[in-house]
């Protein structure tokens, strides 16, 4: 009897690790073993298994919105303060954490390229749609005027005060679109006899950035208020007849390049 039951008992130990290595197969040892399978695939090149240091990236809308934001705010501080104004002004004014500004742009040349990028691009814009719009040249000209303030052409003083790479290849393209669009309107109304002919572009875009930025580091809040009333004022005194004799020679986009 106490073989039998002896034996008996054996059978059931082995029964019960059985059963336990059997659910652990089941419950764990699948997953072990898909894992593992993974793996192989993996190293196969037949693919990996999501991991947590593979989590799907942020949303590239998302990422995108807050680079514009960067660009959009550090355009506006430009023009208030002058391009040296702090980053973390930026990524406070833009409503973003520091590490997403130096995420998208590691310096301050960096974010001043984009910045005068941006403009320059947008700025052309309006050139061309100016054009588009008005059938009178000098009615297109003071179009793009009043469009130009609002893009801030004022941020654009970085580009000629020098303190990032001017010469950069993508910036010297989207220059070189912006002075042939401004060229076009200013040669049009001049041609319609509306322009004055004793001026250049030079006169209209270093008016243009002198009359749509305060002093730098001083807060005028309020500017924008005035902009466009001098913008008028300025373009009255383009308009023939002319009413007075201006000083010194017109200035071009060449004598810009030399200051």
């Amino acid at each position: 009897m106490k073989t039998v039951a002896k034996g008996a008992a054996q059978a059931a130990v082995t029964g019960n690790t059985a059963q336990s290595g059997t659910g652990s197969v089941t419950e764990s040892g699948a997953d072990s073993g898909t894992g593992t399978g993974r793996a192989a695939e993996a190293v196969a090149g037949k693919g990996a298994a999501p991991t947590a240091s593979c989590r799907a990236p942020r949303p590239r809308a998302d990422a995108l919105r807050n680079r514009e934001r960067i660009v959009s705010a550090a355009r506006e501080l430009f023009v208030e303060f002058g391009p040296d104004v702090a980053l973390d002004d930026v990524a406070r004014r833009a409503g973003v954490g520091n590490a997403t500004l130096y995420r998208n742009f590691p310096d301050r040349a960096a974010l001043t390229h984009e910045v005068v990028l941006a403009v320059t691009s947008r700025t052309t814009l309006r050139a061309e749609e100016a054009v588009a719009a008005e059938s009178d040249p000098f009615a297109a000209l003071s179009r793009f005027v009043h469009a130009a303030a609002d893009e801030r052409i004022g941020a654009l003083c970085p580009m000629i005060s020098g303190v990032f790479d001017k010469d950069h290849p993508d910036l010297l393209a989207e220059r070189d679109r912006l002075e042939e669009a401004v060229a076009g309107l200013v040669s049009r109304a001049q041609s319609a006899g509306r322009l004055r002919t004793d001026i250049a572009v030079g006169d209209v875009l270093v008016a243009l950035s002198q009359l749509t930025r305060p002093l730098p580091g001083i807060a005028c809040q309020g500017i924008d208020r005035f902009t466009h009333r001098h913008l008028q004022l300025f373009l009255d005194g383009l308009e023939t007849p002319a009413r007075s004799e201006l000083p010194g020679s017109a200035a071009t986009l060449e004598d810009l390049r030399r200051s």
